[in-house]
């Protein structure tokens, strides 16, 4: 049987984009019963936090992934942590990253996410985004980026159609990390015409540029790619652009020499 690259099938990619979808709701669903209790987290090796719903998230999709889209390889946050990686993701893979921003979980700020994206041949295809705690899901898929609310019980509301916004050089609205903001970032936005900022947590940063509310994200600490495959995906089908710095190409995914981290990067909107 030959392999279905969705890029280049609108059909399959409806019905494989249902699948993301429902199983980042299952996940988010899950994630927001512990939200709502006592938790606690733990320290994975690499000083991250990690919690139940990190966990109970990943089990949920992975399963999901396994029994819909079972020859196509995943690579997943705490199967990576770990020491589970497949040996060889090919030109077609999952990337799963069950609670982006486990810190702004632990914090209850509710900026944090269930993303998961597919890839084919290093750019990412399709990508959810799920913001569970402010009931808004984001899709980007080979057809356009789209947003929806979620009520109470999981379920979407009307889906509408979002677009990156004509960066305008003279006045830029920047948006960076909550959490991980650097001074190289700092540095780097001083010597733009910035006219305001915003601060967010987890892939809300591309999404915040998808729907055409800010210009440029630089992010110039450590990320790796299941943090931001599913998020590109959001914004390169709403028209924007994520580029690695300084070497000014697109960033890509599979990058096994590098153990799966991303290079510094700057998203923009659409320019």
């Amino acid at each position: 049987m030959s392999k279905i690259y969705y890029a280049e099938n609108p059909t399959a990619a409806d019905s494989l984009s249902a699948v993301l979808i429902d199983l980042a709701l299952k996940a988010g669903s899950a994630a927001m019963e512990i939200y709502h209790q006592e938790f606690t987290s733990d320290t994975k090796a690499d000083a991250s936090p990690v919690t139940e719903a990190d966990r109970l998230g990943e089990e949920i999709i992975l399963a999901g992934l396994k029994n819909n889209a079972p020859n196509i390889p995943i690579l997943a946050e705490e199967s990576a942590a770990d020491g589970n990686i497949p040996d060889d993701l090919g030109t077609q893979f999952f990337l799963v990253d069950p609670l982006d921003g486990t810190r702004e979980f632990v914090n209850k700020t509710g900026e944090f996410t269930v993303n998961i994206a597919l890839i084919e041949h290093g750019k990412p295809v399709l990508g959810v985004v799920y913001a569970p705690a402010i009931n808004t899901l984001f899709m980007g898929t080979p057809a356009g980026a789209w947003k929806a609310a979620t009520n109470q019980d999981g379920n979407l509301g009307d889906r509408t159609d979002i677009t990156a916004r004509e960066v305008d050089n003279a006045g830029l609205v920047a948006v960076a990390s909550r959490s991980h903001r650097s001074p190289e970032t700092d540095e780097y936005l001083s010597n733009l015409n910035v006219s305001d900022f915003t601060a967010a947590g987890s892939s809300l940063k591309f999404c915040l540029l998808a729907e055409g509310k800010a210009d440029i994200y630089p992010r110039f600490g450590r990320t790796m790619e299941w943090d931001t495959a599913a998020g590109q995906a959001v914004l390169e089908a709403a028209g924007g652009s994520v580029i690695c710095h300084p070497e000014d190409n697109a960033l890509r995914y599979g990058k096994k020499a590098r153990g799966y981290d991303n290079p510094h990067f700057i998203a923009w909107g659409k320019r």
